[in-house]
This record gives structure tokens, sequence and C-alpha cells, in this order.
């Protein structure tokens, strides 16, 4: 069972066997869901591109917020990868 460990500033390095297992390479991006008392590993894979045309914006809120968009890109992409 691989194990790591956490540096001062809470940081860790995913072990070798676990970034093989999961096709994990440098500067790809994981989601961390906490489960009760236990954290679970998700790759997070994609881009914006996978979700066009799936945020629907109504005329009053034109010109559109970008931060506003980018947000809720940020939460259905959270819900995509956890299945939630």
């Amino acid at each position: 069972m691989p194990i790591a460990a956490l540096t001062s500033k809470g940081q860790m390095t995913i072990p070798k066997e676990i970034r093989r297992a999961l096709n994990l390479k440098p500067s790809e991006k994981v989601i961390i869901v906490v489960e009760g008392n236990q954290a679970i590993i998700k790759p997070l894979r994609g881009n914006i591109l996978d979700i066009g045309g799936s945020i629907r914006i109504s005329d009053k809120e034109k010109p559109i917020d970008f931060h506003k968009v980018r947000e809720e890109v940020k939460k259905r992409v959270t819900k995509k990868v956890t299945g939630d």
C-alpha cells in the first residue's frame, strides 16, 4: 500500500504507482472528494470545450459576467467528475 507524507505546507507527492494507475502526467489536476473520514483522488480531465452549450444565459444577464460563467463551469465539471 503506497504511503504519502504531508509537508509543513500541507502538500504531498502522489506515489508513482498511484500516478501510473490513474495515468496522471505532470501538471495534470486531480479532484479530492471527501467521503466521511476518507479522501478519494480522481483525475480532473477535459476542458471547457467539453461542456460547450451547456450554460444558458438569459437576455437580462447579458453582457455575460465571465467570472459567474467560470464558477458555473467549475461546479459542473466537479459534478461530472464526482458523479453527483
